[in-house]
């Protein structure tokens, strides 16, 4: 749907989907549901799609990506953004630190945006841009060589900018800066785009194609200023290809009852980095959960914990636990007052299926009370 900023979706990387069968019937039915409760019938609702690499593959064979752009004019919905960065399972299984895989170093992983591109650029609608979101180039602990993600990102900017010419649409992929990926903060990810344009040939293909995924729980875990991040990502020429609204858990582990709490999210499905500052403003970063509690249990002096598991934006955890999710206001504060700074945007929290019992609600009305508090916070962050 259109809102003050631009173009809104939920990622429907919330619901467990890998085959394309899976997808369709999670869109027929979850997302329609959805859209019932929130968008004006008379309105396009735009769909957030996420995309494995088995269910694009699918929808390229034959006639069902016709069958499915037909689907979507009958539901007066258009998609303006896909998912790209789970490229296989990513509900029900061990995901951790698999979700990096492939990461950019590998083929499979160009191959695969590739055929999403192929896709968004036959179903976004003439005059909105197409965008994908994929993951920071790779996992820290994985040690990828930057050489070859550099190269296939390059290769990427020259299929897009092609494609663009062709479909008649303006497509961009969005790196998405997380803790511990290859680049995870403001500086790493400026660094890391100098590296790319020493390579490239073509500076204005690069600055056209391959932006940035701007994640808010993925940069409140980092201790960044929501303003000063965006102002200077835009002023060095970085693309905001994609801002996603979402929220980190926090807490402050000195205060009573806070690593007990915690303990509630400590699950096996998905990694949850953990971030702490000490009084000095020293930063610490822990790979998961469990890394933090035994760090903790040996005497950190951490005054404060933020952890990568997506919180609800309506839906504030118990205290002694909390939520950042004042850096999604503020953001879209600073996208009200700069316009030009970002079209996308994506409600993305995906933990729905993990999240502890007491933050447990059917998955539509999670969805659509998260849309509820964006509409609310959209429409007067102007005066924030």
């Amino acid at each position: 749907m259109r809102f003050p900023c631009g173009h809104l979706a939920y990622c429907t990387n919330i619901h467990p989907a890998e085959s394309w069968e899976e997808t369709r019937r999670v869109l027929a039915s979850h997302t329609m549901e959805v859209r019932d409760q929130v968008s004006n019938p008379s309105e396009p609702y735009a769909i957030g799609l996420r995309l494995s690499a088995r269910a694009a593959r699918e929808l390229l064979k034959g006639s069902q990506l016709a069958e499915f752009k037909d689907w979507l004019a009958s539901e007066n919905a258009y998609v303006f953004t896909i998912n790209g960065f789970p490229y296989g399972d990513f509900h029900g299984t061990r995901v951790k630190e698999n979700v990096y895989r492939p990461d950019w170093s590998d083929p499979a992983r160009l191959e695969y945006t590739k055929e999403l591109f192929t896709i968004i650029s036959e179903l976004v609608p003439k005059g909105v841009d197409g965008s994908v979101s994929t993951l920071p180039g790779s996992f820290k602990a994985f040690r990828a060589d930057e050489a070859l993600i550099r190269e296939n990102l390059i290769e990427l900017a020259a299929f897009l900018d092609a494609l663009s010419d062709v479909s008649e649409r303006d497509l961009h992929l969005g790196l998405e800066p997380e803790p511990l990926g290859h680049f995870e903060n403001t500086e790493e990810t400026l660094r890391f785009y100098d590296r790319l344009l020493e390579d490239a040939d073509d500076h204005e293909q690069i600055k056209r194609r391959i932006g940035i995924n701007y994640d808010c729980c993925h940069f409140a875990l980092e201790y960044e200023d929501t303003a000063h991040s965006l102002a200077v990502l835009h002023r060095e020429g970085l693309r905001i290809s994609k801002i996603h609204l979402s929220a980190a858990l926090g807490l402050d582990p000195r205060k009573a009852g806070a690593i007990a709490a915690v303990r509630d999210f400590d699950e096996p499905t998905y990694l949850h980095q953990v971030i702490e500052r000490h009084p000095d403003g020293r930063i610490t970063r822990h790979p998961d959960l469990p890394d933090g509690i035994a760090a903790h249990e040996q005497g950190s002096e951490a005054e404060q914990w933020r952890i990568h598991f997506h919180i609800p934006l309506d839906h504030d955890p118990a205290e002694p636990l909390r939520s950042t999710r004042n850096h999604a206001e503020q953001t879209l504060a600073y996208c009200r007052k700069h316009p030009d700074v970002c079209q996308h945007f994506e409600i993305e929290t995906y933990t729905w299926g993990v999240l502890p019992e007491s933050m447990q609600r059917p998955v539509e009305t999670q969805i659509a009370g998260e849309y509820r508090w964006v509409l609310e916070h959209s429409s007067t962050a102007d005066q924030a």
